[in-house]
């Protein structure tokens, strides 16, 4: 249920790295009131159980992102790599989550693991480094646009103080979101590679 009037005039994109907590801060805003831009395609299942809260359009922006301009949703997950896409004219507000790259790293491996199939042929180093420059990437895109507010939140934080977290949400965004829903959102038992 929407908590404000009308439809914000900025879409919210939650952005980070895969398994940095993007799905729990779309969860958090879903909680809160905003109405999440996610296709359901990709269904809860172990590594995510409340689900990843995605759209598969998000994939291909690289060659088709006009549609963000008339997207139907108030918040959107676009992984970090991709940020760099966005329509030039897109009103958005980023609200950015960073995790321990050792924990994003071990908890992607899990994933992949649990999935049956291959990770990236690089050795933990060099794919560490690689992440790390493609989020110093994703970071300066962002400064460059400076139309664009970013608020950054630590992962392990919003699972320390998820109702703080969610009081920075609502700060940030200023819709009236309901603060209390969005820390409840929050499952601390779902941390589970903890470095």
């Amino acid at each position: 249920m929407n908590l404000y009037a009308g439809k914000p005039e900025y879409l919210t994109i939650v952005t980070g790295l895969p398994r940095s907590g993007t799905s729990m801060l779309m969860q958090m805003l879903a909680g809160g009131g905003m109405t999440p831009c996610s296709d359901g395609l990709r269904t809860a299942d172990e590594s995510n159980p409340q689900g990843y809260w995605e759209h598969d359009r998000v994939k291909r922006l690289a060659t088709d992102a006009a549609w963000l301009l008339d997207v139907e949703g108030d918040a959107i997950k676009i992984v970090a790599p991709l940020l760099r896409f966005l329509p030039a004219p897109l009103a958005c507000r980023v609200i950015w989550i960073d995790r321990d790259l050792d924990e994003v790293l071990a908890s992607q491996q899990k994933m992949i693991a649990l999935a049956g199939a291959r990770g990236a042929d690089l050795p933990a180093d060099r794919l560490k480094q690689a992440v790390a420059q493609q989020l110093e990437g994703a970071r300066a895109w962002l400064a460059a646009r400076p139309a664009t507010p970013v608020l950054t939140l630590a992962h392990r934080q919003v699972i320390d103080d998820p109702a703080a977290a969610a009081e920075q949400i609502e700060r940030f965004l200023g819709l009236g979101l309901d603060a209390t829903a969005m820390a409840a959102a929050v499952s601390p038992e779902l941390y589970r590679n903890r470095r």
